[in-house]
């Protein structure tokens, strides 16, 4: 299949960019993994650059160009598809329970605006004022600021208006598509790989939001935010509330016949659902600010995931690839920003007019130059004729882009973990963790717990801020033993300074010849710990079945095992791990019976996001050179996948061409 462009991204931004390029006479394809998961629909609709107090002037400046776009835009979207986008123009109120705060805020605010961007109008109403002009608030409220440019749309009707919008202009949607990866060629897309095979197009746009960095590694991670509605009772004449209410950490937003209450804002990965703590946040807020709500009927609760950046503003403009540009990571500002976006992007593409602003949100300001040089290696392995060769590894850039790995919304650049047992001293250990260069250290509560022969000292042993702990239930022989343990475990990492780690590596091993794991155990013990909010890392014999089952409990990874545990037979189990790998949604992390460099480089060509490895460094001669290797072979094997393996021939084929070759 070939279209001019292929937006990847179903959300506002991307359907706003596809229509403004249809438009513009191109033919384009939307691809959207579902349509109702969209950040589009998790929003409250606000375009409140003004209440938001945005203190980036780049993106002040950005927002208020945009709301200006709105009146024409959504004008523009209802006469095409004769649908309502409830834009209302109706001003934003931000009441205060600290005089001195609000006003002094907004004050050092003005003062601190540019003189190229005019600030918009903004008027401070006293207690007196404030209540007058919004009956209802509550009494603490002291004053507050009107931001009369402020303005409102209803974010799932704009949602549906967009998509008929493009169906009605003939963009192709195509929704329940996944792009997996973009398929490149010396600094070009040549292609997406969908789960309905390649796709191929003369251009490619990026505005997946919140999934954006699974495809590339941009610092994209999702946010999540919780909201809810309360309908107005019957007996109210008119809605009681006519203004939106903008406070401290709280808005409320009327609707015809419902409020809008939002939003939480969360760093917890893409976890699901509604939770008790983060609609009661909520409601005490909403009520503190507005009391008579509390005897309003709750009507509904939902969640959705917010696209953010570290700096929290958006990445738009080229990318590393000619024929790429990237829409993403709006955070709360996306629907604001769509008009804004589209005519941007549009131009950039078809006319490759760069606007001066898009400087400002260029993916390149979250890069720093790397290091091109790897730590020397000395160990005797490098040693000749009993003189030290010293062999410093200089490399340029890698010509294939990778993805950070990301587990449970915690972000790490190394696919190698490391065990902690099986050494011979804790100073092996130290030097072959430093050696692998991993940041994942999996360490066996129990054995700590009880100062096990060689745990003795280990959680002092190792630099915690800079590697992160994985608990495991080693030992474990039920459910039971394991979710106890798991709990010591997540006790364990607090002590140790790492507040919010939730990780456990979850084994539950009856079997104590082979030490086959039991997986009606692991499963029983994933579910429970899932609920309590673990991050579940769970191993298991090479089931591509119960790897499914656990995937669907929540756990944040699987971890199948290669061989048993600790025999060094390497890959026995390849087939089943090649199948889990293909229907995974969450990192596999190939676990145990590694035995050497050669078959860690396997594993990581079949397509395994980690390897974790252990008996196979701490039981080596040279712990440390060991562990080195493993890393440099887990790194081989990632670059072999994704350069992809040339096809396997029934017949010969000379390296060397035979044309224009010399003959008698």
């Amino acid at each position: 299949m070939t279209s001019e462009i292929v937006i990847i991204g179903g959300g506002v931004t991307g359907l706003a960019i596809a229509i403004e390029l249809k438009l513009r006479g191109t033919n384009v394809t939307v691809f959207c993994r579902n349509f109702q998961a969209a950040a589009t629909h998790a929003a409250a609709g606000m375009l409140a650059p003004d209440a938001e107090n945005i203190p980036n002037g780049a993106m002040r400046s950005l927002c208020w160009r945009s709301r200006a776009l709105y009146p024409d835009w959504t004008h523009k979207l209802e006469e095409l598809t004769g649908l309502n986008t409830g834009y209302r123009p109706c001003g934003i109120l931000t009441p205060f329970f600290e005089e001195s705060r609000g006003a002094g805020d907004q004050g050092s605010r003005r003062e601190s605006l540019s003189s190229s961007s005019p600030p918009s109008p903004a008027y401070w109403l006293n207690k007196e004022a404030i209540h007058q002009y919004q009956p209802g608030l509550g009494a603490e409220v002291i004053g507050g600021w009107w931001y009369p440019e402020d303005a409102q749309v209803d974010n799932k009707a704009l949602a549906q208006v967009l998509w008929t919008a493009a169906e009605s202009v003939g963009v192709k949607l195509k929704d329940g598509i996944t792009v997996e990866a973009f398929l490149q060629q010396q600094g070009q897309v040549v292609g997406v790989q969908t789960n309905t095979g390649v796709i191929r197009a003369a251009h490619y746009v990026l505005a997946s939001g919140a999934w954006s960095n699974e495809l590339l590694p941009l610092p994209v991670l999702p946010r999540k935010g919780q909201m809810l509605s309360v309908r107005i009772p019957e007996f109210a004449s008119e809605l009681p509330l006519k203004r939106i209410l903008y406070g401290q950490d709280i808005y409320i937003v009327p609707r015809r016949d419902r409020l809008i209450i939002g939003a939480t804002s969360e760093a917890v990965g893409f976890t699901p659902n509604n939770t008790p703590e983060g609609i009661q946040t909520l409601l005490q807020a909403a009520i503190r600010l507005y009391p008579q709500l509390k005897h309003y009927p709750i009507q509904e609760f939902w969640w959705g995931f917010r696209p953010a950046t570290p700096d929290e503003l958006p990445i738009l403009g080229t990318s590393y690839c000619q024929n790429l540009t990237l829409a993403t990571g709006h955070y709360r500002n996306g629907i604001l920003l769509a008009p804004v976006t589209a005519t941007l992007i549009a131009d950039l593409i078809l006319e490759q007019k760069s606007d001066p602003i898009l400087s400002n949100f260029h993916y390149s300001r979250f890069q720093s130059q790397p290091s091109t040089s790897t730590p020397m290696l000395t160990h005797s392995a490098n040693f000749s004729n009993g003189h030290h060769t010293a062999i410093s590894l200089q490399h340029p850039p890698l010509p294939v882009q990778d993805s950070p790995l990301i587990i449970a919304g915690k972000t790490f650049q190394s696919r190698l973990m490391t065990g902690t047992g099986k050494y011979r001293s804790i100073e092996e250990m130290q030097q072959s963790v430093a050696a692998s260069d991993c940041q994942i250290v999996t360490v066996a509560v129990r054995r700590v717990q009880t100062k096990a022969p060689g745990h003795e000292g280990l959680a002092e042993a190792l630099d915690w801020t800079k590697i992160w702990m994985l608990p495991n239930t080693a030992g474990c022989q039920t459910a039971e033993e394991a979710i106890r343990v798991a709990r010591l475990g997540r006790e364990m990492a607090k002590l140790l300074g790492q507040e919010d780690n939730n990780f456990v590596k979850l084994e539950v091993i009856p079997d104590l010849k082979y030490l086959l794991p039991d997986p009606i155990g692991t499963l029983q013990a994933a579910e429970q710990l899932v609920k309590e909010g673990f991050a579940v890392l769970p191993y298991i014999n090479a089931d591509p079945m119960l790897a499914k089952r656990l995937e669907e409990v929540g756990c944040a990874t699987v971890m199948p095992l290669a061989s048993p545990i600790g025999s060094g037979q390497g890959l026995k189990t390849t087939a089943n791990i090649q199948i889990i790998i293909e229907n995974a949604g969450v990192p596999v992390v190939v676990d145990a019976g590694i035995g050497s460099p050669s078959e860690a480089a396997q594993a990581m060509e079949l397509g395994a996001d980690v390897l974790l490895i252990n008996s196979a460094i701490a039981l080596s001669p040279n712990p440390a050179a060991m562990a080195r290797a493993m890393n440099l072979a887990t790194v081989a094997g990632r670059l072999a996948y994704l350069a992809g393996r040339m096809p396997i021939k029934h017949y010969a084929s000379p390296s060397s061409p035979l044309t224009g070759t010399i003959t008698s």
